[in-house]
């Protein structure tokens, strides 16, 4: 079994498994790399998957009661606070 290591794939890692096996020289694989625009590549396999859409951060003030209370309920539901209060507006913003 593979094991994770939680690293991100970056472009020594893709030369060094692009060029196993292979008679490339590193330079002749990273100008490779660096030559694709993989986007079309990615699209048109249809896999990508967007995981979450780019957010604008903002702020707020709260009383520290309600934050307390905002945390014991998500923390009830294995959630972060901030990510129960986007769930709360979200689900109410419609109401407004």
């Amino acid at each position: 079994m593979k094991r994770k290591t939680g690293r991100r794939p970056t472009k020594k890692r893709a030369i060094a498994r692009f060029a196993k096996g292979s008679h490339a020289t590193p330079d002749a694989v990273l100008e490779e790399f660096e030559a694709r625009d993989l986007g079309e590549d990615i699209e048109a396999a249809g896999t990508a998957v967007v995981i979450r859409p780019r957010a604008v951060p903002t702020s707020i003030v709260i009383e520290p009661g309600l934050i307390a209370e905002l945390r014991a309920k998500a923390a009830r539901k294995g959630i972060g606070y901030q990510t129960l209060l986007k769930m709360i507006v979200r689900e109410h913003i419609d109401e407004y």
